[in-house]
C-alpha cells in the first residue's frame, strides 16, 4: 500500500471522528430552549404553554433479512442510547421478510447511538445517519467492527 493511500485513510478517519464529535457537541449545547421571535405588538406565549419540554420523536427500525442469510436470525432487537442500552425486540413480518420496530418518545434534537443485535450479535444498520467511534462502555459492548475500527451507529433524532 502507498504511502499517499495510507495518509488519505488516516486523514479519512480522523475526519470522521471528528464531524462526529462535532455532532455530538452540538447536539448537547443544543439543549436549550431557542429564540422565539414574534411580531411587533403579538404578546407572547407564557412558558407554562408549551410546558417548557418538546415533544417526543418517532423512529421506525428495519432490519431485512439479507437473501444470503442462511439460516434465518431468532431474534432481532435493538440497542442504544434511546433505551438507556437495553434490548428492544424487533417483531418478525415474513411476507416482507423484514424486522421491525416503532419506538415513541425518544428524546428529540439529540444524535443517539446504536447498535442493531441480530442473534445477539452486533450487526450494521445501513439505515443510519453515520457512524462514530465508541465513547463509553456500553458503546464498546455493542460496537460493531468496520475496516476503520470499531463504530456504533448514529441517529439524529429532530424534531421541528
Amino acid at each position: 500500500m502507498s504511502v499517499a493511500l495510507r495518509v488519505f485513510r488516516l486523514v479519512m478517519n480522523v475526519m470522521n471522528d471528528v464531524i462526529a464529535n462535532f455532532i455530538e457537541w452540538k447536539s448537547r449545547t443544543a439543549t436549550t430552549r431557542p429564540e422565539v421571535k414574534v411580531a411587533p405588538g403579538t404578546a407572547r406565549q407564557p412558558e407554562a404553554a408549551w410546558g417548557g419540554q418538546r415533544s417526543g420523536f418517532s423512529k421506525i427500525f428495519r432490519w431485512p433479512v439479507p437473501p444470503e442469510q442462511m439460516p434465518q436470525p431468532t431474534m432481532v432487537e435493538v440497542v442504544g442510547s434511546f433505551s438507556d442500552w437495553r434490548r428492544v425486540p424487533l417483531v418478525y413480518d415474513k411476507p416482507t421478510r423484514t424486522w421491525t420496530a416503532t419506538l415513541t418518545n425518544i428524546q428529540g434534537n439529540h444524535t443517539h447511538r446504536y447498535v442493531i443485535l441480530v442473534d445477539g450479535r452486533p450487526s450494521y444498520d445501513k439505515t443510519c445517519d453515520g457512524l462514530a467511534a465508541p465513547q463509553s462502555s456500553q458503546e464498546e459492548q455493542w460496537q460493531i467492527e468496520t475496516p476503520r475500527g470499531p463504530r456504533v451507529m448514529l441517529m439524529f433524532a429532530q424534531t421541528k
